[in-house]
């Protein structure tokens, strides 16, 4: 699953530009690839993640199935929200990147009461007018963040590759890196 959720990152990051490129919309004008994007988008980042958590024993069933329904309700609001950018592109609350909250409950594989609390947690940030980093898009810093999505994506092949056991090291990184992209924002400075 994490294989092609990160097959989904890396097309997510070249379909716009791509399409931008070859002039998409006014070949295919009846087609919005905007909508499409949005859909797919939430199917990989929110969706398949959610079914993930809420199927994988991470939390009991009461619980993983009410942390399956915020995650895709609060996905759905989120992706809805025509204000979910900073007009220096950070995101505004949780990015519903649901994708990477399941990669980390699953590396780290806590107690079922810190799953839910995460979740939940991340589900109420929605909704916190917070600046969450956008790698490819914020201009402050962006070599930098380019730079740690780069590295956070090789460990991370190297954690799936490795069957989510990559060992202490790898664990430390991704969750550092992890830590930053949750705060990161508070270093913004406002345009």
């Amino acid at each position: 699953m994490f294989f092609w959720l990160g097959c989904a990152l890396i097309v997510d990051a070249i379909d716009g530009p791509l399409a931008r490129r070859l002039d998409v919309a006014d070949v295919l004008p009846r087609w919005s690839g905007a909508t499409l994007d949005l859909v797919v988008d939430f199917l990989a980042y929110v969706f398949v993640p959610a079914f993930a958590i809420a199927m994988s024993g991470l939390m009991p069933p009461p619980f993983s199935v009410l942390a399956g329904a915020a995650i895709v309700v609060t996905g759905a609001i989120y992706f809805a929200d025509g204000d979910m950018k900073t007009s220096d592109n950070y995101f505004r609350g949780f990015p519903a990147v649901w994708n990477l909250a399941a990669f980390y409950l699953f590396l780290l594989r806590p107690p079922s009461w810190i799953a839910a609390a995460a979740v939940a947690a991340l589900a109420a940030a929605t909704f916190v007018p917070f600046p969450f980093v956008h790698p490819l898009r914020v201009v402050r810093r962006r070599a930098f963040h380019i730079a740690l999505a780069a590295i956070w994506a090789v460990l991370a092949v190297v954690a799936i590759a490795r069957d989510m056991s990559p060992g202490p090291w790898i664990t430390a990184a991704l969750c550092a890196i992890g830590v930053y992209i949750l705060i990161g924002g508070a270093f913004r400075r406002a345009p």
